[in-house]
């Protein structure tokens, strides 16, 4: 008998937390550097069973007129902390973003095979395209890369990367001490890749990881980025505001997987939920507006800018509507569609919607007790609006002791979610199967 559905569970690590005027909540260090809250926050989620762990990126630090006033200019590069905090747990998966528009495949190939090796199986590499214009300026170029272009180019990346992880057949290493051979050539397969943007001689000098390839997630929502996904991507992370329009992502995305011959448990969609929880509905709503209270308008604004796709609306009046933009060719286009809507459908002006945003960046926000969280996963769960969830929090650490000691307990007593770890990699976690290697 098959074993009952269950939800994925991530948690989502932002330094200081999600909401952008966390810093200054004096339950919150400051200090988006501070690795013994990153340590603490990672165990809480493993003590809570969490599938993974995800770390977000960007390769420029905002220096607007804003920034000075976020704590969003200094964080650590996500390989780099996983792999600390690979060594403080046992069981999470440690995913990571890093972009394939300004790095290159046998980099990205080799630390995330490393990192995979190093946690015995648990990481995940969140593969974007970048959608902030000011990385392209680091790295000798004037102007980020157009939108088609870069999904090009990381359509290209992704599968000289998986050729790279498959450089080694799983037994090639026979390390036979007393006849002296190391590995077997027969189990070495050279890439020799020459495409478009990429070229590529291989092998990889890192031995095929513990779970075959580290997992591959994906957080596009576009028309491109959804086709990407359909073809490539094992979890997909996107932002939705309502169960219907959860319901028909989740339809249109599973729908696209037969024609790349794949089954739809081989994608698992979990949508963003920023989540403050109260043990009343009073005392949510009051820790939620203690943090609300805390954002500058002209702070909310920027951040608004920044989420629509680079825009810099400071010279609009605070009070007046979201002016008409054209649609972004530096950010991600999905939220942007998705944020003119929310202005729309609520009339917002300018500030109310930088408000608005403010915590969950237009992720779908949940504010209330355990069980009225607990009852809205489940729905969205059940009905076919997600197989799991990335949580956001307000604040770090203690945001996510909240949601790990009050509403995880709920989801686990409805049968919803693990009361621990049935294996140790992340595929295993997700309910992915290892991937053979198509070379031997």
């Amino acid at each position: 008998m098959s074993q009952p559905r269950q939800l994925r569970l991530g948690a989502f690590l932002m330094a200081t937390g999600h909401h952008v005027a966390a810093w200054r909540h004096p339950q919150v260090n400051p200090d988006p550097l501070d690795l013994a809250g990153y340590k603490r926050a990672a165990r809480i989620a493993e003590a809570a069973c969490f599938d993974a762990l995800f770390v977000a990126d960007s390769v420029a630090a905002p220096t607007d007129a804003i920034a000075s006033r976020t704590a969003r200019s200094v964080y650590f590069e996500p390989l780099t902390l996983l792999s600390a905090l690979s060594a403080v747990t046992e069981r999470i998966g440690l995913v990571g973003t890093v972009t394939t528009s300004y790095n290159e495949p046998y980099h990205v190939a080799r630390k995330f095979a490393s990192l995979d090796h190093l946690s015995g199986g648990r990481a995940g590499w969140n593969l974007v395209t970048s959608d902030a214009a000011a990385e392209a300026q680091n790295f000798g170029l004037e102007a980020h890369i157009p939108h088609a272009e870069r999904y090009a180019r990381a359509s290209e990346f992704q599968q000289v990367v998986q050729g790279l992880w498959d450089s080694w057949a799983d037994d090639a290493f026979v390390r036979d001490q007393a006849s002296g051979q190391f590995y077997d050539p027969a189990g070495l397969h050279v890439l020799d890749h020459v495409g478009e943007h990429f070229r590529v001689k291989g092998p990889l000098n890192v031995a095929r990881s513990p779970q075959g390839r580290p997992v591959l997630v994906q957080a596009g929502s576009s028309e491109t980025g959804r086709e990407l996904a359909a073809r490539t991507a094992e979890v997909v992370f996107t932002a939705q505001t309502s169960l219907a329009s959860a319901q028909a992502f989740y339809a249109d995305l599973k729908g696209r997987l037969g024609k790349y011959g794949r089954h739809e448990d081989e994608l698992k969609i979990m949508p963003g939920v920023f989540v403050v929880v109260g043990h009343s509905e009073a005392e949510a709503r009051e820790k939620f507006e203690q943090f609300q209270q805390l954002v500058e308008p002209e702070v909310g604004v920027a951040l608004l800018g920044r989420m629509l796709g680079n825009f810099d609306l400071s010279g609009y009046p605070l009070d007046g509507p979201l002016p008409e933009l054209p649609l972004t060719q530096d950010g991600q286009q999905s939220r942007q569609r998705l944020l003119t809507e929310i202005a729309g459908q609520e009339n917002l002006s300018l500030a109310q919607l930088g408000r608005r945003i403010a915590g969950g960046r237009g992720h779908h926000t949940l504010v209330g007790t355990p069980l009225q969280i607990a009852d809205e996963l489940q729905a969205w769960f059940e009905g076919r609006g997600a197989d799991g969830f990335n949580v956001l929090v307000p604040h770090l650490p203690a945001g996510l002791e909240d949601f790990a000691t009050q509403v995880v307990p709920e989801l686990q007593r409805r049968g919803l979610f693990r009361s621990e770890y049935q294996g140790t990699t992340l595929r295993e976690h997700l309910g992915l199967k290892r991937p053979g290697n198509p070379f031997f």
